[in-house]
């Protein structure tokens, strides 16, 4: 802090000159920001805005930002704020890109020029900004100050409708929240634009984008209060920002990474007591603790495969030995492999943590309620009457053991091949395989492989002719984003194919209704 105390009365030795090289003139303006102090800052932002109009562009942003850091030290904020939105008038890209993004950051610490920067604001085209960060920072300023911009959810609503090409997936995420928290201060003028924005968000190829707007999807599904009160909370002013801490602080927090520090952003002994600084002893004692394990009657005994046609389920080695066990083995509902016989290059890719996810569930909510959310906001989802139940009917507890699987595959011909789709709420609950396996067992429908990540799941299902040996084989492929599912039917039994496909289908259009 000594430097720029000792060089503050000469600020103007770090003007830069025509003649500076690039390096020196980003020297100059660092210096120019550190020295700036209640007694320069007027002269010093003067300066620094006659280069933001400089033909050599990486120079204007830097004095755009110096402008901005400036404002965030407090020094004359009236004047700087005012020049800030002057850079708006000038035209030019970069120049509204950079100016966006400093006048987000100085509403976030003084709200109370939000007016004054709102009425500037308000008359930028989203058209002529082609920058993400100057897009985003636009975005969030639709949302958060929505109800002071007349235009703001016709603004927003234009945005939504050019989702698709809209590539940056930042200026998407801020978008889906803009949108939210329009809709809790405007909701007649936002109910629509909200409704396509989740629509897209749920479609999006994006994994963060998707997650968003499944997370918002669902909060408003459970609580409307609660989603607004997660979105759209009460806001207090920024006091300090990331980058302007010391490198001191920011190494403490590194340190404390795996505590409130980084919540907070301060060393836990600015947060804790005295008393409680002290080292915590764990015990070593876990015998008291629970898992959760569910009952075991009620674990689904399916394995999850890598997706491999060529070699299903086993190896040919495999198949020898299952051929034996399978003879001496006990009658289940499901087959439960054990890892040997698993063929290596058909184990799931998916980590141990993910393999053991299991949906613990939760508040539960009626088709009616949910149908009544979409109709709501007009994402355009209609209940479908489901398909009248077929004559076909199954055996409850079939047996297949996976090398018998296998064989039938791979030796009988493809009985039909057709796409179908899930509900909204089906397709928003299948969070990880055992979800669906579950619904389809209460239907005699037993899955003998699963596999994928969000948004593609693959499964391997069997059913049995009740009274009858015949088989009915299954892969489907769901995509969750799009709400569809691939369906490939083999069966012993040809003729009943079709009957077996209506009754799959019906079961698949209840997923995550009930």
């Amino acid at each position: 802090m000594r430097a720029p105390m000792l060089f503050s009365s000469d600020y103007k030795s770090f003007y830069c000159q025509f003649s500076d090289p690039s390096y020196v003139k980003k020297l100059k303006l660092e210096m120019l920001t550190a020295i700036a102090n209640e007694s320069n800052t007027y002269e010093i932002v003067t300066e620094l805005c006659e280069y933001a109009g400089n033909v050599d562009v990486p120079i204007a942003r830097e004095s755009i930002r110096a402008v901005g850091k400036i404002a965030l030290q407090q020094y004359d904020v009236n004047a700087i704020v005012d020049r800030l939105l002057q850079f708006l008038e000038m035209d030019k890209d970069y120049v509204t890109a950079e100016t966006l993004v400093l006048v987000k950051d100085l509403l976030r610490k003084y709200p109370q020029w939000s007016h004054d920067c709102i009425a500037v604001v308000g008359n930028i085209s989203s058209k002529n900004i082609q920058e993400p960060k100057g897009k985003a920072a636009l975005i969030w300023m639709l949302g958060e100050y929505s109800q002071d911009m007349h235009d703001a959810p016709y603004i927003l609503e234009n945005l939504v409708e050019n989702w698709d090409e809209e590539h940056s997936p930042e200026v998407r995420l801020h978008l889906l929240t803009a949108v939210m928290k329009c809709f809790f201060k405007r909701p007649p003028e936002t109910q629509k634009a909200l409704g396509a924005t989740l629509s897209a968000g749920l479609s999006d190829t994006q994994q963060d984008v998707h997650d968003r707007a499944l997370f918002y999807y669902r909060l408003l599904q459970y609580n409307p209060n609660v989603a607004e009160r997660v979105v759209n909370p009460p806001k207090q002013a920024v006091s300090v920002f990331a980058d302007t801490q010391s490198s001191e602080t920011k190494d403490r927090i590194f340190d404390e990474f795996n505590s409130l520090s980084v919540v907070y952003q301060k060393p836990s002994y600015m947060f804790t007591d005295r008393e409680h600084r002290e080292p915590f002893e764990y015990s070593e004692d876990l015998t008291s603790l629970t898992v959760g394990a569910e009952d075991p009657e009620n674990v689904i005994s399916a394995q999850r495969y890598q997706e491999n046609d060529n070699d299903l389920l086993l190896s040919t080695s495999d198949k020898e030995d299952n051929g034996t066990r399978a003879s001496n083995g006990s009658s289940t509902s499901a087959y439960n492999a054990p890892s040997d016989l698993i063929s290596p290059s058909l184990i799931s890719s998916q980590t141990p943590a993910e393999t053991s996810l299991v949906n613990t569930g939760g508040p539960t909510h009626s088709s009616q309620s949910n149908f009544s959310l979409d109709d709501l906001l007009g994402i355009g989802v209609t209940e479908a009457p489901a398909p009248t139940p077929p004559a076909l009917t199954l055996n409850s507890k079939p047996v297949l053991d996976p090398g018998t699987f296998q064989r039938k595959w791979g030796q009988l011909a493809l009985a039909l091949s057709q796409e179908c789709s899930l509900s909204p709420q089906g397709a928003a609950s299948l969070m990880n395989p055992q979800s669906l396996i579950r619904h389809m067992q209460s239907n005699y429908i037993q899955c003998i492989a699963s596999g994928g990540q969000p948004p593609n799941y693959k499964f391997f299902f069997y059913a049995q002719k009740d009274g009858a040996t015949a088989f009915f084989l299954v892969e489907c492929i769901v995509n969750t984003a799009s709400a569809k599912a691939q369906l490939k039917i083999k069966a012993d039994d040809g003729t009943a194919a079709e009957a077996f496909s209506t009754l799959f289908q019906s079961a698949l259009s209840k997923f995550g209704l009930s």
